[in-house]
């Protein structure tokens, strides 16, 4: 009797669960059995609070391909989860101080994996800045010292530039599309095409994935577990406490700089990766602060 019991609460408790997945309606049936998978598709998506219109074929599309591409990038996607620990605590309250939505801190993600790369065209730092582009926002580049190399610098840089695409631009969808387009040519493609809206123009490939890439990007990180990622806070790369140091002149010896603070000079050229040289030249005395790490060495 107490068999016949048993095998009867498990059928009902069968037939209870199949009622939760299939007594629903199709489109939220495949929602629930999407969840966890790089497959998953959210039903809305916005970029500074600018609504996406997923109700347009193309975008759908577009969008949906930049989700499948990074979902899959297992090893790609799960350092930048890891990385967005260190780098995102510095990122963030610079754009909310210069009142550039919290969006754009996956720009520097699409960018760069938030770690200090040079692309081919000579571009260098988390936010990818060209040498020119960077002298004219208030960054010093040369073969002594390269701020687009400094996160805290090269982010109020990207600021300034921000702020002045989306004054010129109308939009911060398309300040970021003029991120990799240039203002000039994402604004001739508007006068041209009389549209003002990013999804409504027909721009170069490179342009027209860009801003889907960082919405995909935005969305995986935010959710990381929707697309099948998991990473404990202990497995992230911290953002580790240092020290300020400042100096007003030249210091001959980087390596026996560091020696001197407690560290060795790789330490050191891995917290201030502006520093370019073995030395710092400083004829001008100007003043550079340093970090010194205080643990995790």
């Amino acid at each position: 009797m107490k068999l016949i019991q048993k095998y009867t609460f498990v059928a009902a408790a069968v037939v209870a669960s199949s009622f939760l997945i299939y007594g629903v309606s199709t489109d939220t049936k495949k929602k629930i059995l999407r969840e966890g998978s790089a497959n998953y598709f959210p039903t809305q998506a916005d970029f500074c609070g600018e609504q996406v219109p997923l109700q347009i074929s193309d975008v759908r599309e577009r969008f949906d391909r930049e989700l499948l591409v990074n979902a899959n990038l297992d090893a790609t996607t799960l350092l930048i989860l890891k990385r967005a620990a260190r780098a995102f605590p510095v990122i963030e309250p610079i754009l909310a101080k210069n009142g550039v939505p919290d969006d754009f801190k996956y720009l520097a993600v699409i960018e760069s994996g938030l770690v200090n790369v040079v692309s081919p065209a000579g571009a260098r730092g988390v936010w990818q800045f060209m040498p020119a582009t960077a002298k004219e926002k208030g960054m010093e580049v040369n073969d002594i010292v390269d701020e687009r190399y400094h996160l805290e610098k090269s982010t109020e840089a990207a600021c300034r530039y921000l702020l002045d695409s989306k004054a010129r631009l109308g939009s911060w969808t398309l300040a970021a599309a003029s991120y990799n387009g240039g203002v000039a040519g994402v604004n001739k493609q508007i006068e041209f095409q009389k549209m003002g809206n990013y999804y409504d123009l027909l721009l170069t490939e490179e342009t027209a994935r860009y801003v889907f890439r960082i919405l995909a990007l935005k969305e995986i990180m935010k959710n990381p577990a929707l697309y099948g990622f998991t990473v404990a806070p202990e497995e992230t790369y911290p953002l580790l406490p240092v020290r300020k140091v400042e100096v007003d002149s030249t210091i001959n010896d980087l390596a026996t700089f560091a020696n001197s603070q407690g560290i060795n000079y790789k330490i050191l050229k891995i917290h201030n990766p502006w520093l370019r040289d073995r030395k710092l030249t400083n004829l001008a005395r100007k003043k550079y602060v340093l970090d010194i790490p205080t643990s995790g060495y």
